[in-house]
């Protein structure tokens, strides 16, 4: 983050050792950093499944340390409305939302920023592994350098008016130098574990946490010949591509194809909604786990427009290569990509497909349909 005139920053201390390491930066540039922690659930929260108490004390342990304020912000109202009640209706619909995605939309850079400036913050800024570069008075997000870490796929629907308020002050440093920084300083939280998923979660199995919330009506599970294998529980427990908990394992010998594919591992290929029926394959290539294109809908994009139509590359899960593909933009934020000679494995509705010029995060939206 380049050098700039000092001001009033508010940091979204998460508990974590990047938003700590953020933090001191910022202090060490020299200036006003007032620490704020962000409670988002409250359902069962209990220290077994969500760490949210423990993560305040972290949290409050590194302000002390770095010599900031810190604040308590329970913004668990907002995110049930925005962000929790929208993931229970893409299960319901048999998408497999990315609630991760929607609540850096809607929590942490709407609800918190707007929160920062009436605490007459100039900035905020988060541990966020992203970029924010100013050009020809256009704000563009980047990929962080660390590309192992790199978190622009969760920040893809950021508009200009809050990237000219935020600073990913980690973006520029690979994650084993901000340990190191750390370390260093004797942060607390130094050697503390990244955390995984998301808070109302936590650790719980899956299922049984969506079972609280969603009706679970058994039906069918079928192979591409159409034989049946055995019964799923509720198509909304299932996403494409899974492969553990399908829960067919004692029938492989008894339904593989023929040609020695009675290893081959099952995966969930298809769900029909409309017949209440899981439709599973064997091997990772199977050719109902390739995509070679898909239309989504809901489409944000950084600079406000969409991109022209052309060459681009896309990302259709986190932590997947770059794809090459045409993007084809239609009206009323709907868009298509196509991927060529390069199909994409397990294209998931409910999923972001978010687009990249580059180094440059272009936005994205949400799959609609893989074709």
């Amino acid at each position: 983050m380049a050098a700039t005139a000092k001001q009033r920053v508010v940091v979204g201390l998460s508990g974590g050792v990047d938003s700590a390491v953020s933090a001191w930066l910022l202090k060490q540039q020299g200036h006003e950093v007032v620490g704020l922690f962000m409670k988002n659930w409250e359902d069962d929260d209990d220290d077994e499944h969500c760490t949210s108490r423990q993560d305040f004390l972290d949290a409050a342990s590194v302000a002390d340390l770095i010599g900031i304020e810190i604040e308590h912000v329970n913004f668990a109202a907002e995110y049930k409305d925005r962000v929790f009640a929208e993931f229970l209706r893409e299960y319901q619909a048999g998408r497999t939302p990315n609630p991760d995605v929607l609540c850096n939309a809607e929590i942490k850079f709407k609800a918190f920023l707007d929160h920062a400036m009436r605490l007459g913050a100039e900035r905020i800024a988060t541990g966020h592994y992203a970029r924010v570069r100013e050009r020809d008075g256009r704000h563009e997000l980047l990929k962080g350098l660390d590309p192992a870490k790199d978190q622009s796929y969760f920040l893809h629907r950021l508009n200009q008016a809050q990237l000219a308020r935020t600073w990913f002050p980690v973006g520029e440093l690979p994650k084993t130098r901000v340990r190191q920084i750390a370390a260093e300083i004797r942060l607390p939280v130094a050697g503390k574990k990244d955390s995984t998923g998301i808070c109302f979660i936590g650790e719980r199995p899956f299922r049984e946490f969506l079972n609280r919330y969603l009706a679970n009506t058994p039906g069918p599970i079928r192979d591409d010949r159409g034989r049946t294998l055995g019964e799923h529980v509720g198509l909304s427990f299932y996403t494409l591509g899974q492969r553990k908990g399908i829960g067919i394992g004692g029938v492989k010998e008894r339904a593989s194809a023929k040609g020695g594919a009675e290893h081959a591992p099952w995966f969930v290929a298809r769900k029909d909604m409309a017949a209440n029926t899981l439709y599973v394959v064997q091997g990772h290539e199977h050719p109902w786990l390739q995509s070679a294109g898909l239309e989504a809908d809901d489409a944000s994009w950084v600079a406000g427009a969409a991109p022209a139509a052309g060459a681009l590359a896309a990302k259709t899960r986190y932590r997947q290569d770059d794809a090459p593909c045409r993007l084809a933009p239609h009206a009323n934020g709907r868009f298509a990509l196509d991927f060529g000679h390069a199909p994409q494995w397990a294209v998931t509705p409910g999923q972001s497909a978010v687009l990249y010029d580059g180094e440059v995060c272009l936005g994205g939206g949400v799959i609609a349909t893989a074709r």
